[in-house]
């Protein structure tokens, strides 16, 4: 056994031995004040107490700079968060609508805390008592983020909360492996003060242009009972085949989509949902070689114009607990701990105005296991084909597992698990394994195939470490390991079995509207050739730990 392998038993040996030491521990969730169950009574009053970023009756944030923080920031206004309850003076108290109106505003970005409480009155009413406080969410744009050897920069502006009242304007210049762009985004999740949102994109880069518009009213709450939508989608870019982290092959592509919906729902019902949708969808991709480039191999994928209605069904479960400590560093999370399907059936005609007849179909499933609050156990799975001419095309069926086990409050094991099979894959739909894809000791795209499978097992640790207020610090140790198999698209076959180690640290920003985890992480690759750098220096924002 080589060196690398034994550092790499090593580690997951004090994994899984801290995992055995902390094995009796009763992991606690959140501390939140409980609500009392349905009581058949009207809510007599709703009062809204929204606080701005710091909380100067706090010794530790009462100083001239969180004050002055504070002083300057445009706080939300009332009536944004009060659109977003799902309940009102008069209606009938709802254990379940306060505990999803919590929800429904953690799920903002400019709000970093959100807490409902009940109190009966005197009338035998349900007084609600409603409390949040905001982020910093006017904030420049600079990103420097490298992973799988690559790095990526940005510059703008962004406000997640335009005068207060729920906005997200955004204009920035970002630079990456693929292209540069100039982009102008405009997100409203409520216009109007309705459920109704909206969301604009206007991109122009090097290799050509993206134009995004979408608007409608999603199934905003468990109990809701229509929702409509409208989608458009322009792009023109470059796209490009990748061998072994480099650029092999490159083409244009431009792509046009459309697509209209309705759906209906009964609403909630003993803790379930059923929802269904009907619409219809345009779906162009044009191909074409690239002059003077000698990357331009004429290695094309199809064209494929799909017009179609389609019909669909959700099923969903209303279970979610919160928690502390799991992808956040001290924050409170919202984890689905239920049942959730998804499946949608298209119907594409040359009658239509396709240049094809073919069935579109999608679907996908989740659930988890394990009621004990120290040990949670999630399993997922995605899969999409088109069948034409009597065969599948562009077949993936994907299945994941992910485990968390928290050993105490400070310290969690996390180990995932996840494949995908191909079948038939659309030349621009390939499917790649490397450091944008979670093996973080390796180039991007490194490997190319029909196949992939990936492990992970990641020892957490949160601290209460908590500098100048602004950052929640964590720290990981990790094992990576996955392949591809079947060829790629220049029939260069996998380099079997790649495996790495590394560990990192993490800074949950939690007074800021972007919200995201800054990682910092080296990466060791423990497999490859001696084109693969010794070390991975790792930095960019995700959404978790």
């Amino acid at each position: 056994m080589g060196y690398e392998q034994k550092i790499a038993a090593v580690l997951l040996y004090l994994i899984c031995d801290t995992a055995a030491a902390f094995g009796n521990y009763d992991a606690k969730t959140v501390q939140q004040p409980e609500l009392s169950e349905n009581l058949n009574v009207a809510i007599g009053s709703v009062t809204i107490a929204n606080g701005s970023i710091f909380d100067l009756e706090n010794p530790e944030e009462n100083s001239f700079l969180y004050r002055v923080a504070n002083k300057t920031h445009v706080e939300t206004r009332p009536h944004v968060i009060e659109q977003q309850l799902l309940f009102d003076v008069g209606s009938i108290y709802s254990k379940q609508a306060l505990e999803e109106s919590e929800r429904i505003l953690r799920d903002n970005r400019y709000i970093q805390k959100a807490q409902i409480e009940a109190v009966k009155n005197a009338n035998g009413e349900m007084d609600i008592n409603v409390t949040t406080a905001d982020t910093w969410t006017l904030v420049p744009k600079l990103s420097l983020s490298r992973s799988g050897g690559e790095t990526s920069t940005g510059v703008g502006i962004k406000e997640m909360n335009l005068l207060g009242r729920g906005i997200g304007l955004e204009a920035f210049y970002t630079s990456d492996v693929d292209r540069d762009s100039k982009v102008l985004k405009v997100v409203d999740r409520n216009v109007g003060d309705s459920w109704y949102s909206l969301k604009t994109i206007f991109e122009q880069s090097s290799d050509g242009f993206t134009r995004l518009l979408r608007f409608g009213k999603p199934f905003y709450a468990m109990d809701s009972t229509n929702a409509n939508g409208i989608a458009w989608f322009d792009n023109e870019q470059v796209g490009s085949i990748y061998d072994r982290g480099e650029v092999a092959a490159r083409y244009g592509q431009k792509t046009r989509q459309q697509e209209l919906f309705f759906g209906w729902s009964k609403g909630l019902s003993n803790g379930w949902t059923r929802r269904y949708f009907a619409g219809l969808g345009y779906d162009d991709n044009r191909f074409d070689a690239l002059p003077n480039d000698p990357l331009s191999t004429g290695l094309l994928p199809q064209d494929r114009k799909l017009v179609y209605p389609f019909f669909g069904i959700e099923v969903l479960q209303d279970k979610y607990d919160e928690a502390m400590n799991f992808n956040q560093v001290s924050r409170v999370e919202d984890r689905f701990l239920g049942t959730a399907f998804n499946a949608r059936i298209g119907l594409a005609n040359s009658s239509f105005g396709s240049d094809r007849d073919a069935w579109l179909v999608d679907a996908n499933v989740q659930t988890s296991f394990g009621k004990s609050k120290r040990s949670t156990f999630f399993l997922a799975s995605d899969f999409s084909t088109r069948l034409e001419s009597g065969k599948a095309a562009n077949t993936t069926l994907s299945l994941g597992a992910k485990y968390y086990r928290k050993q105490s409050d400070k310290r969690l094991l996390y180990a995932s698990l996840s494949g995908t099979y191909g079948h038939n894959l659309d030349l621009d739909q390939q499917m790649y394994l490397g450091g944008d894809t979670g093996l973080r000791g390796y180039p991007l795209r490194f490997q190319s195939g029909d196949k992939r499978a990936l492990i992970t097992i990641e020892q957490r640790f949160f601290t209460d470490w908590y500098p100048f207020r602004l950052f929640h610090v964590g720290a990981a140790v990790f094992f990576d390991a996955g392949r591809t198999w079947g060829e790629g698209p220049l029939g260069a076959g996998s380099d079997g079995l790649l495996k790495d180690i590394g560990a990192g640290l993490r800074l949950g920003n939690s007074r800021s509207g972007l919200g995201r985890m800054i990682h910092i992480d080296i990466a060791y690759p423990l497999d490859g050739d001696n084109s693969i750098s010794n070390l991975q220096f790792i930095v960019e924002s995700k959404l978790s730990f």
